[in-house]
């Protein structure tokens, strides 16, 4: 089955295009969780929270809900001296492995973790302190996308994240390939002119709205993947003033029914076609 969620869920530039305009942003989880059954937890690339918060969060959402948990940037950036990130990342997917709501571990490299023998081993001693559960790989530069890289993601378990981002130089092309039981492909958005701007917002680089050609064009893959896989995730990270969630139900448009756990309705969401 196919799962269509977005990367991250509390953003006060949603309200009035996701969440209504006056939105009380602690029910936010509540409010995104009824209308998705899945989400990429972002907040913890940038800080490790309590296993309380997480906790908490698993509590307050629907049965099957999922939860796709992003690895600490000190384990995806750092790769020397990292030993207590993983022991502490590990305590706070605990209550989510509790609930049945672990979907997953993202690690998100970065452009320059680049395909080399030091960082091929890298990815074993993260493999071994990240033992037993799912994890996906998402790299950012197209070096690693060789057989040899395929082939250890295959001996360790570990999924391939297929990107959608601008087709720049050295950045990873729209592949899609399965590497384990997982399925899962990232929407970054095609904006270009502000991917490498170092004198733009971070955000900006996410400000996107796909038009339904482009997300017509992923179809076939998405189906190929699924169809090896146990479980496929279609995550929109073009996050800017809601347009993942638009997205993200346009996706589920395309996509034959059966296919797709099915989205809610979340209130109906009057102003999620506008601009």
């Amino acid at each position: 089955m196919i799962y269509i969620g977005t990367a991250g869920f509390s953003y006060q530039d949603w309200k009035g295009h996701f969440y209504p305009q006056e939105f009380d942003k602690r029910y936010m989880l509540e409010y995104y969780s009824s209308s998705f059954p899945v989400v990429e937890v972002n907040s913890t690339w940038h800080a490790l929270p309590s296993p309380r918060t997480i906790h908490s969060m698993a509590r307050r959402t629907p049965r099957d809900f999922q939860f796709i948990v992003k690895a600490y940037q000190g384990l995806t950036h750092n790769y020397r001296d990292n030993e207590e990130d993983f022991r502490r990342l590990l305590e706070v997917i605990r209550p989510l492995e509790d609930y049945g709501k672990l979907a997953c571990v993202l690690a998100q490299f970065p452009w320059g973790f680049k395909n080399t023998p030091e960082n091929r081993d890298y990815l074993r001693r993260f493999r071994e302190l990240i033992p037993e559960r799912d994890l996906v790989v998402e790299f950012r530069n197209e070096g690693w996308i060789t057989d040899e890289t395929l082939d250890l993601l295959r001996e360790l378990g570990m999924g391939f994240c297929c990107v959608d981002e601008p087709r720049l130089k050295g950045l990873v092309k729209p592949h899609v390939i399965l590497t384990s039981h997982i399925g899962y492909v990232r929407f970054h958005g095609r904006n270009y002119e502000a991917w490498w701007d170092r004198n733009r917002e971070s955000w900006e680089r996410y400000d996107y709205l796909y038009a339904e050609d482009e997300l017509r064009e992923w179809v076939p893959g998405i189906l190929e993947l699924d169809r090896g896989a146990e479980r496929t995730y279609a995550i929109f990270n073009n996050h800017y003033r809601g347009k993942a969630p638009r997205n993200a139900v346009m996706l589920a448009s395309l996509l034959p029914a059966e296919r797709v756990v099915p989205l809610g309705t979340g209130g109906e969401h009057p102003r999620l076609w506008e601009d």
